[in-house]
């Protein structure tokens, strides 16, 4: 039994967010006194970074749970299937649901029954259920699914991506310039055969002790400004190391497993922090089997205009390669593609899968 993808979706959020709205920001440090720089220069140094020239937000009369359902109704077109045949539906997201203007997670119920509910989905056999894995949420969803559908037991399962990280996000933090809003949502199908097609292997890391608070929730940097509270925070400068030492390697290692190696490498989707960090990883990544410089357009990104989504950057850009939305980038059948994320645990996990 292999696990494929059989149909995909996003919500790309309508609201665009360039770089100059934030030239008015009140920017603070983690001390909360006003860094000492114009927001020109410091937006500047910010788009050098990461890439980012714009982003998406959600407007204020949508929650997680909202583009969630839209994404998921598109992968469900696009698989061509009945809804109600769904076995399991997977929501992997970070913060609930967020109403505009409150900044107030809404766990219960569970997102993936929300979903469910939107999605009119009768069946109680359609288990649903969420994951909060940090940034890697969605491929680790994928995970999940791919072991449910080897059991034998499952035949098809709804992964979703969703956030919306402008709800969580200090004004007052420069960090915040990069978290955006949208979703992702892929169906996995089980398929016999003797090819080795869908997903090939996987390796997933934690790495807790030390590194469990890279990123965490604080308080705003204007200390007055939201007093209970929570925003996102972020040590970077930790973050880009420790991801600079480990996704690699952890990526590697699922194409070893997979019995492949790097040259056999059509596409590698990286989820969509900081698009430097990526750029480095990927050269880390092809250090570590002797190649100086990888190929020109291995490595599609979509950070520079949507910004950096969490769980759903990869389910995202993966649809819009799958449709023809993404410049040149196109995947065929045979194709051997990888899939790697980094995010809020620190958690790590990568896929090596073949395109059926």
């Amino acid at each position: 039994m292999h696990t494929v993808i059989t149909g995909t979706g996003s919500h790309i959020p309508s609201v665009v967010v360039p770089n100059a709205h934030f030239l008015g920001g009140d920017f603070r440090g983690p001390d909360g006194r006003p860094i000492e720089k114009p927001n020109s220069e410091i937006i500047g140094q910010f788009e050098a970074i990461t890439g980012i020239r714009e982003r998406r937000y959600v407007p204020d009369d949508l929650v997680t749970s909202d583009i969630a359902s839209e994404a998921a109704e598109y992968a469900l077109e696009s698989a061509a299937i009945d809804r109600e045949t769904l076995d399991y539906i997977i929501v992997a997201h970070n913060f609930g649901d967020v109403p505009a203007g409150t900044r107030s997670s809404d766990f219960v119920p569970a997102l993936a029954a929300r979903v469910k509910k939107k999605l009119e989905i009768a069946n109680p056999r359609t288990v649903a259920f969420d994951l909060i894995f940090g940034c890697p949420g969605w491929l680790q969803g994928v995970i999940i699914a791919d072991s449910l559908i080897r059991s034998g037991d499952v035949r098809r399962v709804m992964v979703i991506g969703a956030e919306t990280l402008s709800r969580v996000s200090d004004p007052h933090d420069r960090d915040s310039l990069i978290y955006a809003d949208g979703a992702g949502a892929a169906i996995l199908e089980g398929r016999n055969g003797e090819a080795p097609v869908g997903i090939l292997s996987h390796s997933v890391r934690s790495d807790t002790i030390e590194h469990s608070r890279m990123l965490f929730m604080g308080a705003s940097y204007k200390n007055d400004a939201y007093p209970e509270a929570r925003f996102l925070k972020m040590e970077g400068r930790k973050l880009y190391k420790y991801a600079l030492n480990t996704v690699a390697g952890a990526i590697k290692e699922s194409l070893e497993r997979a019995g492949a190696t790097i040259n056999e490498v059509s596409r590698i989707l990286i989820h969509q922090a900081n698009g430097k960090m990526d750029e480095a990883i990927l050269r880390a990544l092809y250090h570590l089997y002797g190649i100086a410089e990888p190929p020109k357009d291995i490595m599609p990104m979509t950070i520079s205009w949507l910004g950096n989504s969490s769980v759903a950057t990869l389910p995202t850009m993966f649809d819009l390669i799958q449709r023809g939305q993404l410049g040149d980038h196109k995947l065929e059948s045979g194709q051997l593609i990888v899939f790697a994320s980094v995010g809020a645990g620190m958690h790590i996990n990568a896929v090596v899968y073949r395109m059926p």
